[in-house]
């Protein structure tokens, strides 16, 4: 049985708090958040242990692994704290707001032999795991263009402050919205090699972005557009999509398709066709042990166990992976916060030195009469 504390219990805490405690393998043997409240109430209804500070169930409970749930800022320290206690760690995502901080805490767990893991639960719904394994066949052939993008209804009115609201703290569109798709890109094409034109635009908040445009370059020419908007009112909840456009052909992905398009010229992978395909993210999905809002959260938990179970930290989506999608966030911020190039519209031909237009055949006859 695996011991696990789980530290912060907002929307997500609480979320894997429900698929871990019911989970064959996984023993919930401490939480931990600041709310008196929430501890009294788990206390009383659940039996469980409860601490108002981290370091307090970590000296006090035998843990085997931890998994981190506060705000972002919170993480760096917390993350440190359970690595060098020897345990296993399953963050909330981003990883760290300072990419060289995250870098450092997964070369820390990698010496340790420790196995981590990031709450980028994209990358376990069917239909975008679909993704990876027609690109990494060259199904689309040598891919010329991406566009990945997220929207939501999050913030359509000027609202207070909180730490989401807050860039020193990890708040914002860019952290919390576009950092899914562009953790996609990462997956999909690896480490980037630069970023440009970036915009960090506000729509109702007053410190923070609320929505994200970037081009993000990957090697060998192959650029990938990152469109985010978590003011949109016309999406009922969160929609991520992805869109890849190649030689051979054009994929497609939301949560509950992938749509595959092969040219007549091109081979199409086994099971698929040339022109349109369909798969749904139903019958590319496993059965999970418990539902929660979708089968991708549970299923991620069940890899970072599957992975303590087997002891081995070598693992896609691990505190390595995760870096990479934070220096990039990083790489945006800077970029955003460069001047634009203006356009010097005295270089475009004025209107007064144009040419005029020869007169057309009807309007020279109706002169004539």
């Amino acid at each position: 049985m695996i011991r696990i504390g789980v530290v912060g219990l907002g929307k997500m805490g609480m979320s894997h708090l429900s698929m871990l405690n019911v989970h064959p393998d996984a023993s919930v043997d401490g939480v931990c958040d600041t709310s008196r409240y929430l501890r009294s109430t788990l206390g009383k209804y659940s039996g469980l242990r409860t601490f108002a500070r981290f370091e307090a169930m970590l000296d006090e409970v035998e843990l085997d692994a931890v998994a981190i749930c506060t705000p972002s800022f919170l993480h760096a320290a917390q993350v440190r704290a359970a690595l060098d206690r020897g345990l296993h760690v399953f963050c909330e995502k981003p990883l760290c707001l300072d990419p060289a901080e995250s870098l450092a805490l997964a070369r820390l767990a990698d010496e340790r032999g420790l196995v981590t893991q990031v709450g980028y639960h994209n990358r376990f719904i069917g239909a975008f795991q679909e993704v990876k394994r027609l690109l990494d066949a060259g199904a689309i052939g040598t891919v010329t263009h991406v566009l990945a993008e997220a929207y939501g209804p999050v913030v359509l009115r000027t609202k207070g402050i909180s730490w989401r609201s807050r860039r020193s703290e990890g708040g914002g569109c860019l952290y919390d919205y576009a950092a899914h798709p562009l953790n996609l890109l990462t997956w999909y094409f690896g480490a980037p090699v630069g970023v440009s034109g970036t915009v960090l635009g506000r729509v109702f908040s007053a410190e923070i972005d609320d929505e994200v445009a970037s081009t993000i370059h990957f090697p060998a020419g192959l650029n990938a557009q990152l469109s985010a908007n978590w003011s949109d009112e016309s999406q009922r909840k969160m929609t991520t999509r992805i869109t890849a456009w190649g030689t051979g052909g054009r994929i497609f992905a939301d949560r509950q398709e992938v749509q595959l398009y092969v040219r007549e010229d091109a081979t199409p992978p086994d099971g698929y066709t040339v022109g349109w395909n369909v798969r749904y993210t139903t019958e590319l999905s496993d059965p999970v042990w418990f539902y929660v809002r979708g089968e991708e959260y549970s299923a991620q938990l069940e890899a970072f166990l599957a992975l303590l179970e087997r002891g081995s930290g070598d693992d896609d989506h691990g505190f390595a992976s995760a870096a990479v999608t934070d220096a990039v966030i990083a790489a945006m911020v800077t970029d955003a916060a460069r001047l634009p190039t203006a356009v010097d519209l005295q270089m475009a031909p004025d209107a007064s030195t144009r040419r005029p237009r020869h007169p057309s055949r009807r309007s020279r006859r109706q002169d004539a009469r």
